[in-house]
């Protein structure tokens, strides 16, 4: 298969930065990657650790620049890795670091989604906008809802208590 054919069989690829404030990241996050993994939802294409002293100098490290108390089964993925980032990918990312904090960069393709996007590509279709709902957005949109059917439970009852008062 030669890599134009490679390239179309892949799925949407995401990233993200996940902060860890004072720096505690710990490896714990490995296992849930690593049962996406096993289950064939994802496949790791990148990841890297970053640290930013309170100063706001920004340090980059492999998996293997660091620990095993730090990366724990992470080093798992050291190998399939295809170092996508580049230097101002990540002084870009390092832009949303708090001083004194330290974050994990992961690129990921879904591979679950890798049969419908090729088909949608052998189809003729292309990714025009695409977006993803933070988590905490959803949870204040849910936690609003609650708010505003308690409010107007409390004004119904204020509303009977007040005809009933006539």
């Amino acid at each position: 298969m030669d890599e134009v054919d490679a390239v179309d069989e892949l799925g949407p690829v995401d990233w993200i930065v996940v902060e860890f404030p004072g720096s505690r990241f710990n490896g714990q996050i490995a296992p849930a990657l690593l049962d996406l993994v096993e289950r064939d939802v994802v496949r790791v294409l990148d990841l890297l650790v970053l640290k930013k002293d309170a100063d706001g100098s920004l340090e980059a490290f492999e998996l293997s620049d660091l620990d095993e108390g730090e990366v724990g089964e992470l080093r798992t993925y050291e190998s399939e890795l295809a170092m996508l980032l580049s230097e101002e990918d990540v002084t870009s990312l390092a832009a949303a670091i708090e001083p004194g904090s330290s974050a994990a960069v992961l690129v990921w393709e879904n591979t679950w989604a890798a049969p419908f996007a090729s088909a949608v590509r052998r189809s003729g279709g292309q990714l025009v906008a695409n977006g993803r709902i933070p988590t905490q957005a959803l949870l204040a949109a849910i936690e609003a809802d609650e708010q505003e059917d308690e409010d107007a439970a409390d004004e119904g009852a204020e509303l009977a208590a007040t005809e009933g008062e006539m």
